[in-house]
């Protein structure tokens, strides 16, 4: 029986000092042979004690690295970890979820049986407050998230996207390495040049993870705006989507825009307005009466929140990265930016 993967663990960070210990702790823990990873940690410059917690860590366990991520963002982040990392297989995770012990695992197993390019889990939303629970329901709506595949952990197949990921080391030496300047959606941008190339990105229902939503309308809506100038600075670089649905959001605040600048006194825009909240209201009581009674408004206030939120953001990033344009092409992987800190090559 030929060995398992050699396996690098890349985890970006910045300021986690609440969080880094219990993450980087259940991470070690994973049931994959401990011999066969390696876990790189980049630091964005952490002014907490996230510096201090992670020495420890990597004192009481020679698998741990810290590195320094001086752009800060995550995408830059995995890109230094990528060029210092041994592992024939890289595994994305994020210091705010919650990992089965068999994640790592299940993880390498999808890959192989699989022989996509990158595979991973749904997103699993896990509630501590009222306001996580109605939003848990809300995502679990096809008005929450548009029928996205990798939100739904009954899904199995190939994908357009999955969340975090695991890949074969042969993409950032082929597609490229994360875009380092992408603040966010970077990993729906490097899938879809994964797929352009011909590779495959595969969902498991057998990989779970777990990750903890935002805890008010606020920093809900400061979420999906900066996903929607994502999304937008994705189709103004590839110049396509590989589906209609992160447009949906903008069309809709456009729509709206339009029935309020010229004809708001008109039949048509009460109607249309009406026929919205009373979609939006009858599918907050079909997926938050399990939450509660309590939860159903909160998930009616949620709906308007992640469609107008993410739709503004579009527009913006539309008129942002249309007026400056700010990607280049995705750096490959080559033995000349490989830069391991062992000294030693990477894992053929």
């Amino acid at each position: 029986m030929s060995a398992l993967p050699f396996v690098t663990i890349a985890m970006p960070c910045l300021n986690e000092e609440a969080y880094i210990e219990a993450c980087v702790r259940t991470v070690a823990a994973q049931d994959y042979p401990k011999d066969r990873m390696e876990i790189l940690i980049a630091d964005g410059g952490s002014t907490d004690r996230t510096r201090e917690i992670l020495k420890t860590l990597a004192e009481e366990d020679p698998r741990i690295f810290v590195i320094d991520n001086p752009d800060k963002i995550q995408a830059a982040g995995m890109n230094e970890i990528i060029r210092q990392s041994k592992g024939k297989m890289i595994v994305r995770m994020d210091v705010h979820c919650e990992y089965a012990s068999d994640y790592l695992s299940q993880c390498i197993a999808a890959l192989e049986r699989s022989g996509a390019d990158n595979a991973g889990g749904a997103q699993r939303a896990k509630a501590r407050s009222l306001f996580q629970k109605a939003l848990c329901a809300a995502l679990e709506s096809p008005l929450g998230v548009g029928g996205a595949a990798y939100r739904s952990p009954e899904n199995e197949g190939y994908v357009d996207t999955v969340f975090l990921g695991a890949f074969r080391r042969r993409v950032f030496e082929t597609v490229g390495m994360y875009d380092p300047k992408a603040i966010t959606n970077e990993d729906a941008e490097l899938n879809q040049r994964i797929l352009d190339a011909g590779g495959k990105v595969f969902l498991s229902k057998d990989v779970v993870v777990h990750y903890f939503p935002r805890d008010s309308f606020y920093k809900l809506a400061q979420q999906y705006y900066k996903y929607g100038r994502g999304r937008a600075r994705t189709l103004l670089k590839l110049g396509k989507f590989l589906s209609v649905r992160p447009a949906l959001p903008f069309l809709m605040v456009v729509s709206g825009a339009g029935l309020l600048l010229t004809s708001p006194f008109q039949p048509i825009t009460p109607f249309a307005f009406g026929a919205y909240a009373l979609a939006t209201g009858v599918e907050a009581v079909r997926v938050g009466r399990k939450a509660g009674l309590s939860a159903i408004p909160v998930v009616w206030g949620i709906f308007p929140t992640l469609h107008v939120s993410h739709g503004i953001g579009f527009a913006a990033g539309l008129i942002k990265y249309g007026l400056n344009p700010d990607w280049s092409e995705p750096e490959i992987l080559t033995p000349q930016t490989l830069v391991t800190y062992t000294g030693e090559p990477a894992e053929a």
